[in-house]
């Protein structure tokens, strides 16, 4: 199936795109919040930065989609809402999938909808739920020509020093996640960055003609995430979706622009910290 929508997520000229995930909120942690506490100004910050899209949940997919015009991004609909990220861990967590997101996307005019595959060592039951939820999305975006994203999110023991969300980026556990995702239908795949940055290419590779774009993670410096994210697209990936590096950064639309000009223009990572450097705050 051509999925028709994706004309609106990829760039036409680069075939790349820059999704902004902003659906924290989603997920009932506070420190998820920070930067976003305001979401009308933030989306209005964002739409005037123009990444290719942004990606927000059902409850909040109407302050994009509210504002008039056909050059604002494109929406990303987040699907489902867990509570894996906690420290210490709820006695009870859970996946759940919103049984009616294709419908709400379709209303919503989004162009992919979002959903997690994670790894959860100790937790296969969170995997299992993430599975059911990814097959009957798949059922009804078949139906309605709705590109499904998934976001294989392999995660570290949540019991480690430090706690909480940190994902693990060993390369094979990536591969065979990300392989999982595309053997489930995926028609994008959002999947983290490899520890070796390097190993990228083994990614790209097993997701075969399913573009992969690779997720942001936690914040690091603005030399850190634009040489990540050259070595990426250098790999092969077919764009990228960062959140708190973008939200939570002093100048949200100058790293924005200078994302973009490493996606669509060939800038470089010099290039990038310049335009940062001269963008306003």
């Amino acid at each position: 199936m051509h999925h028709f929508r994706l004309n609106r997520l990829f760039n036409a000229d680069s075939g790349r795109a820059l999704d902004v995930a902003v659906d924290h909120g989603f997920f009932g942690e506070s420190s998820f919040v920070t930067g976003i506490e305001d979401m009308q100004s933030v989306v209005s910050t964002l739409v005037a930065a123009n990444p290719d899209a942004i990606q927000l949940t059902m409850g909040q997919a109407r302050l994009l989609q509210q504002i008039p015009g056909k050059s604002k991004p494109a929406l990303v609909l987040r699907t489902d809402v867990a509570n894996v990220y906690g420290n210490p861990l709820d006695s009870h967590i859970f996946s759940h999938h919103v049984p009616n997101a294709i419908e709400v996307a379709v209303r919503m005019d989004a162009v992919a909808v979002c959903a997690n595959l994670m790894h959860l060592p100790g937790r296969p039951e969170i995997r299992e739920a993430n599975i059911r939820s990814i097959m009957a999305l798949r059922q009804e975006a078949t139906r309605y020509g709705m590109p499904l994203m998934v976001e294989p999110l392999v995660m570290q023991d949540n019991a480690k020093a430090g706690g909480g969300y940190m994902v693990d980026g060993d390369t094979d556990k990536v591969i065979a996640l990300v392989r999982q995702a595309v053997e489930l239908g995926a028609d994008l795949v959002k999947a983290d960055p490899t520890d070796d940055i390097s190993d990228y290419h083994r990614v790209i590779a097993v997701a075969g003609d399913i573009p992969v774009l690779v997720r942001g993670g936690g914040r690091v410096d603005d030399r850190t995430l634009l040489e990540r994210t050259e070595a990426v697209l250098s790999q092969g990936a077919r764009g990228i979706v960062y959140g708190r590096n973008i939200i939570q950064h002093e100048k949200p639309g100058g790293i924005t622009s200078a994302l973009m000009s490493m996606l669509h223009e060939g800038a470089s990572v010099e290039d990038g910290l310049r335009t940062i450097a001269e963008a306003a705050s």
